[in-house]
């Protein structure tokens, strides 16, 4: 009796051991029952019926890095299937591209378990079944590129591998939120040619820069040689209206000053024509004063009627004489009134 007893305890331990199902957050489980899926449980305590329903464990890749930094990939079967997003990183994948130039890439893929049904039974391997897919892809999408397309058209390849990605997804139970290039590596003896290309590229737009320099500084100094020519032209002209201006003004204040003193002269004297007479005469002197004037002067000058000089000198010193007595009469005058 008492070995039937310990039996049935230790039968009731055992079930109420694998009776008994914890899920952790952000887990799932898949229960079959006799061979076949029944349900998936999340997060909590569960309880399962033992020897009737059991954990059906899934095949998962894993990477690690030794001590040397290599990577190194083991399989594993877990039985508890992680809902959060994770990180898929696979060798770098070597490609042509159209125009026959072997790359090297490497790519990222972020996806998350959804349905694990699906991705349980729909996939044999779900990471290596993603990593497969994403390589035939990723040669498929770079062999209809050029190198050039390639080098600046990551995005292109992220959003077409993802769409290829995510339509597989659908029917793998999961979701795939982005996918990134991380690196591209053309071979090395390209990738010297590319440097010099650049190096060449970078010298003759340094060349174009410093031409059209030149040519801006040309322009601006032919600009500014213009604009001071201009400027100068533009005060010379100025400069010689106002002189004329200056010259015909001076003009006008001496014929006005002559014709004032013709005034005076014949309001002293009271005839016109000797008032004239008396200026063209000290006009007459001072010319001949001022071109024999210097001391190395050889030349003398005779008037060509020497009687017209002695008569003009005759007529000055009677109109000397008239003025000096009209003065002394009105003197006179002035005494007695």
């Amino acid at each position: 009796m008492e070995v039937v007893l310990s039996i049935l305890a230790i039968l009731t331990v055992i079930i109420i051991v694998r009776g008994v199902v914890m899920v952790q957050q952000a887990e799932a489980i898949v229960i079959e029952r006799l061979g076949r899926f029944n349900r998936v449980i999340y997060s909590g305590i569960h309880i399962i019926i033992p020897f009737i329903e059991s954990i059906r464990t899934l095949e998962w890749r894993f990477q690690q890095q030794d001590v040397d930094g290599k990577l190194i990939i083991t399989t594993q079967h877990i039985s508890r299937i992680d809902l959060r997003e994770k990180i898929l990183d696979f060798d770098k994948q070597h490609v042509i591209t159209k125009d026959n130039v072997s790359l090297s890439i490497d790519a990222l893929i972020y996806f998350q378990i959804t349905d694990p049904k699906r991705a349980l039974y729909e996939v044999y391997n779900l990471p290596q079944a993603i990593e497969k897919l994403t390589q035939t892809t990723l040669r498929n999408v770079v062999g209809g590129m050029e190198l050039d397309e390639c080098l600046v058209s990551r995005h292109k390849i992220n959003t077409e591998l993802r769409d290829v990605l995510v339509d597989a997804g659908n029917r793998w139970g999961l979701r795939v939120s982005r996918v990134e290039i991380q690196d591209i590596k053309p071979p090395d003896e390209l990738r010297s040619a590319m440097e010099k290309q650049m190096r060449a590229e970078r010298d003759r737009r340094a060349m174009i820069l410093e031409a059209e320099g030149q040519k801006r500084s040309a322009i601006l100094s032919a600009e500014g040689s213009k604009e001071s020519e201009i400027t100068a032209a533009e005060g010379s002209k100025q400069a010689q209206v106002l002189r004329a201006e200056g010259e015909a003004l001076a003009r006008i204040r001496v014929a006005e000053a002559e014709a004032k003193a013709i005034e005076t002269i014949r309001n002293t004297i009271g005839e016109k024509e000797n008032a004239i007479g008396y200026l063209i005469a000290i006009k007459y002197i001072d010319a001949l004063k001022n071109i024999s004037s210097g001391n190395e002067s050889k030349v003398v000058f005779l008037p060509y009627e020497s009687s017209s000089v002695l008569g003009a000198l005759g007529s000055m010193k009677e109109l000397l004489n008239e003025a000096k007595d009209k003065a002394k009469t009105l003197a006179d005058k002035g005494e007695k009134s």
